[in-house]
């Protein structure tokens, strides 16, 4: 086993930890719950999708929300727009989001999981842009 070398190792590993075990046991009633789904494929990994999946996670805590499963996926086909992640709402279609910045990740919490309201970067591109 590698040694931990920082305090953000452990943070990581405590939090894909966390996210397997919440997975575990609010999977029996995943239509109540907001879920992310972060394409992990070779080309969102190399555009940062870890980083932004180990962010959502964590910021997701912080801001309270605590009905959200985060979990990875592979290639969503969106290549050019990497990364990207797909939220859906109770109750709602699912919402592919791209070229996904921690900025914009914290928006998408914020805004769209906290308050259903829509935030730029929604693809295909027809959508990108919220009036």
């Amino acid at each position: 086993m590698a040694k931990i070398k920082s305090l953000d190792e452990l943070m990581k590993i405590r939090a894909n930890v966390q996210n397997k075990v919440d997975l575990r046991e609010k999977g029996e009633n995943i239509d109540s719950l907001i879920q992310v789904h972060v394409a992990m494929a070779t080309c969102g990994i190399a555009a940062g999708a870890r980083e932004i999946m180990d962010f959502i996670i964590q910021d997701s805590h912080k801001e309270g929300i605590d009905n959200v499963v985060v979990t990875q996926t592979g290639c969503m086909g969106y290549c050019y727009a990497e990364p990207t992640i797909q939220v859906t709402l109770p109750g709602k279609d699912p919402v592919v989001f791209g070229e996904v910045t921690q900025e914009k990740a914290k928006k998408i919490i914020e805004k769209y999981m906290k308050n259903g309201e829509l935030v730029d970067g929604i693809i295909p591109v027809t959508h990108k842009t919220v009036e």
